[in-house]
């Protein structure tokens, strides 16, 4: 209930956790009362937080910290400085160990300053000198310089905190205030440089493009600098779908790095009209000019992938090997090199492709791409070279380092049928892959991790890394405890999302390698029972159906995805009242879809349905379900293939071809999981002299 209201703010929500909170008492009701206050401060409603946040006090004093310091910042808000700056005097001694001590000097400043103390704000801040990194420290610094008249000292704050922290809101603010006193001028071309920049990486192109223009109207920048910052602009354009040809083609030339990519966007506009020949008459261009520049590269992964997508195979494998050969340094050059081998494969080159391939293991080790150049190389010893030995080697070797990836599976198919003869004793190079780790000494009784359970409870998780982060040495654990946290509460989706992070080389690792309890989250399954009946009801893997579903949503019953798909199987409206009909439901609301029983229900069927058309073969069917039926059917045409294995490699998608690879994947590891769970059961019913061993602990 706190997780929603938290999460919604509907009155629905703010009613269930009130009449929670009323009937609780202790830590309970303290959670319960937390929950509402965060909620109506989120919410503006600033009078009903305080009274919530006093009534979590009365409660209970387990998480008092954030009952006072939560209720200083409504009482701020609600313009009562006097009773803001009593709860923030001191906070430190009371809560010596609180994640809000360093964020305390920041927010009584704030209610010092409007009481028209600048003075005693600063002592503050002069007191805590050991938040003097944290932008909100800073920002505050340059309010009390300003309220002190100081404003060269104000305006100079001000610009540091912009510019060393421009996506922060601490920013927008900061930057507000010069524009306010007049000096954004004290800006330099730098600066707005290094601001437009972090922006443009941010994927912020709007804001990225207005830093731009401003450095491009400075009458102090030389012609080279501003045919930069406008160029610069034309590339936000182009992201945000307003950028012309004519536009493009106004830009000015000065400077090589200005002229290359300027060709660059006119090369990206010809591709969005799907003009091959204006590609590469750009890229013939940019060879000419500027052979050397990064713009180059970009330009010519871009026309393989154009060229891929077409079917134009000769002219992808010339721009991607062009491009592996001339920037081995970029970061496109592994998988440039790699679909420059696969595609030599399929055009029947296959001297060429493993001359290719063996490169890429060579050059790229940790190259995503080198798991399938290695499987693919010992293809090639089965097929072309005639060293089944040779290829045994390639496969055991993948398998020993890529444990559940999608080509460890098949060549444990190919082992099978080569009847695993003899390895070759000549060496092959092997592939460098990570493996999980676990420290052992992780604190059971810290009041930081006791803490952070009953924040998740309270539906205030976006504070829990924070408290772990508190405990000493956290580092190394701190994402797996969370990950526990959030299991125990029954937080399926956010405790995968956190282990993920965790552990992000656990398809690399043997069951054996990783706690059983950890795979479990990594691996959840909720709605099993559902599960189970309607793949039995659909003849369905449960397997397969509960894989899907952890790479479409990640078992988030809630999850919208940007396409308007729904739920934990991400069915579109459409689909979804469809499945509907046909099950006899009648009407029903996208909303509904939102339903884990009812979404599972429709979703089985529509796979069911996929399975069907395509022949009951999961590779095809999952592809369709990420792709569409009719991309499917058009790169089947793309044959002939040797296998499905050539299918999915061929996938000309990227996300597509991952999206197969990894619900395979999933469904695998799901069975060894259930294989080990029925193991682990069975030895314990077989011990019956031992003691009694107690549940996996959280921590």
């Amino acid at each position: 209930m706190a997780e929603q209201l938290v999460a919604t703010r509907t009155p629905a929500a703010f009613a269930g956790v009130t009449a929670y909170a009323r009937r609780h008492q202790g830590d309970a009701a303290a959670a319960a009362w937390l929950a509402l206050g965060y909620a109506y401060l989120q919410e503006g409603r600033y009078a009903e937080a305080v009274a919530s946040l006093r009534s979590a006090r009365a409660a209970s004093d387990a998480l008092e910290d954030y009952d006072e310091f939560l209720e200083a910042r409504a009482e701020q808000l609600l313009g009562h400085h006097a009773e803001a700056a009593t709860l923030l005097t001191g906070f430190a001694t009371r809560h010596p160990d609180s994640i809000f001590d360093v964020e305390v000097p920041e927010l009584l400043a704030q209610v010092l300053l409007a009481e028209s103390n600048p003075e005693a704000a600063q002592r503050v801040l002069a007191a805590a000198s050991g938040s003097a990194g944290r932008r909100g420290y800073q920002l505050a610094q340059a309010q009390v310089a300003e309220a002190l008249d100081h404003p060269d000292q104000a305006a100079e704050l001000y610009r540091h905190v912009f510019v060393a922290f421009p996506l922060s809101a601490e920013a927008a603010a900061a930057h507000a205030r010069l524009q306010s006193l007049g000096r954004e001028s004290m800006l330099t071309a730098a600066d707005l440089r290094t601001v437009g920049d972090a922006l443009y990486r941010s994927h912020r192109y709007a804001e990225a493009a207005e830093q731009y223009r401003a450095l491009a109207r400075r009458a102090d920048l030389g012609p080279e600098a501003v045919a930069s910052a406008r160029v610069s602009a034309a590339a936000c354009d182009l992201h945000l779908k307003r950028l012309t040809e004519s536009e493009a083609e106004a830009l000015p030339t000065v400077g090589d790095d200005s002229a290359a990519r300027r060709i660059d966007l006119l090369m990206e506009l010809a591709r969005n009209r799907d003009d091959s020949v204006a590609v590469q008459d750009r890229i013939a261009e940019l060879q000419a000019r500027f052979p050397r520049s990064p713009w180059l590269a970009e330009a010519l992964f871009s026309a393989g992938n154009m060229n891929l997508l077409s079917r134009d195979y000769a002219e992808a494998i010339t721009d991607y090997a062009q491009l592996a050969e001339q920037f081995p340094a970029s970061d496109h050059a592994a998988a440039a090199h790699w679909r420059a081998g696969w595609l030599s494969y399929r055009e029947g080159h296959y001297q060429q492709a493993a001359e290719l391939f063996d490169q890429q293991i060579r050059l790229y080790p940790s190259a995503p791409e080198t798991v399938s150049a290695l499987y693919w190389r010992a293809r090639l010893d089965e097929t072309e070279d005639h060293q089944p030995a040779l290829a045994v080697q390639r496969y055991r070797s993948l398998i020993e380092h890529y444990t559940h990836f999608f080509y460890a599976q098949m060549a444990r198919q190919r082992l099978a049928a080569l009847g695993q003869p003899m390895p070759a004793s000549a060496p092959v190079p092997r592939v460098s892959t990570g493996q999980s780790e676990f420290d052992s000494e992780i604190p059971t009784d810290d009041p930081h991790l006791l803490k952070a359970s009953l924040l998740i409870n309270a539906g205030l998780g976006v504070y829990v890394p924070q408290e772990i982060a508190a405990v000493p040495d956290s580092d190394s654990w701190g994402a797996v405890v969370e990950a526990r946290l959030y299991a125990s509460y029954g937080e399926n989706f956010r405790a995968l999302r956190i282990m993920k992070r965790a552990l992000p080389h656990a398809a690399s690792d043997p069951i054996s390698a990783i706690p059983l309890d950890d795979w479990r989250i990594l691996f959840p399954q909720p709605y099993w029972s559902t599960i189970l009946a309607e793949s039995a009801r659909n003849n369905l893997d449960p397997y397969l159906v509960a894989s899907l579903i952890r790479q479409e949503s990640e078992f988030n019953p809630s999850a919208i995805s940007g396409a308007n798909a729904f739920g934990l199987m991400q069915l579109l409206p459409s689909v979804g009242r469809q499945m509907a009909r046909e099950e006899g439901i009648g009407p029903i609301s996208s909303r509904q879809l939102l339903d884990p029983i009812l979404n599972i229900r429709l979703g089985t069927r529509y796979l069911r349905q996929i399975l069907d058309h395509f022949g009951n073969t999961p590779e095809y069917a999952l592809a369709a379900y990420n792709a569409g039926e009719n991309r499917v059917t058009d790169w089947q045409s793309a044959g002939p293939y040797s296998g499905l294995d050539e299918f999915v490699e061929s996938i000309p998608f990227s996300e597509t071809r991952g999206y197969v690879e990894a619900i395979l994947r999933n469904r695998e590891i799901y069975q060894e999981l259930d294989a080990a769970s029925r193991a682990r059961s069975t030895t314990s019913r077989a011990d019956t002299t031992a003691a009694p061993q107690l549940a996996h602990p959280v921590f």
